[in-house]
This record gives structure tokens, sequence and C-alpha cells, in this order.
């Protein structure tokens, strides 16, 4: 069963791995260790990646570099990367920028802001550095590689 569902597991193994060393990188940076980063998104390693990026190694491995299946699971890795480090990064960068405009109208009494929409969290992280994601995909490489060892 395992080595039938080889590239699931890689996949599945990568995100996991890749969220439970998100607190231990980031106390190696910042000097705190916080366990909220295991459930978290954005940050180093980027756990998209690493999964999908194990995902495409596993499947070129078991079903060969050209495969269909492969080429389908590159095309989707390549997107999810991008996405991580544009599309969710700069959505990120834009939650922090609104909601600094909004705490800088309500500071200066321009706006009074009593709607319940103002109330709601928002996530300021939600995508990756280009560094972060480079990071997952290595990460989920080396996944996959130990996990075709088995």
């Amino acid at each position: 069963m395992f080595a039938s569902m080889y590239p699931f597991w890689t996949f599945i193994f990568s995100v996991l791995i890749a969220q439970v060393i998100k607190p231990f990188i980031a106390y190696f940076r910042i000097h705190k260790f916080i366990p909220r980063l295991i459930l978290a998104s954005g940050g180093m390693p980027s756990s998209h990646t690493a999964g999908v990026f194990g995902l495409c190694l596993s499947v070129g491995i078991q079903e060969s570099f050209n495969s269909t299946a492969f080429a389908i699971c590159l095309a989707f890795g390549l997107i999810v990367a991008y996405d991580a480090a544009n599309v969710r990064y700069y959505a990120g960068k834009n939650i922090q920028l609104t909601k600094k405009i909004l705490e800088d109208l309500s500071e200066n009494n321009e706006i009074i802001l009593d709607e319940p929409i103002y109330e709601e969290p928002l996530k300021d992280v939600l995508g990756h550095k280009w560094s972060e994601v480079v990071g997952g995909g290595i990460l989920g490489i080396i996944i996959a590689l130990l996990l075709n060892l088995l």
C-alpha cells in the first residue's frame, strides 16, 4: 500500500514536517518559540511548496520523468510556488497596509469604525518570500528522496 501511494504519502509528510518545523526555525530567527506557527500559513518553509515539490519528484520517480503525470505535477508545483511567493505574499502585504490605514484613520478620529466588519481579525501573513518557497521546495525534494529509500 505504501509503495503504490508513495507520492501521496510524500505530499502528506512534506506538508506536516514543514508545518512542524516552522516554530523551530522561527525560534532560531527571533529567539521566541511560537507553537501556533504549526498551524499558520506563511513562514519558513513553505509547506505548500514542500508538498507539491515532494509530490512532483515522487511521481517522477514512480511513474517516470517522461510521464504525463509528472508533467501535470510539475505544472501544478510551479503554479503553487509562484502563487505562494507572489499572489498570496502580496495579498498579505495588502492586508497589512489596509490594517495600518484603518488604524491611522481611527486614531486621528477621521472615521468611526463601528461596523462589525472592522472587528474581523485579518491574517497579515498569507504567502512567502522566495527564500521560504525555495526552502519548502528543497524540503519536499529531500523527503521524497528519503521516502523513496524506504
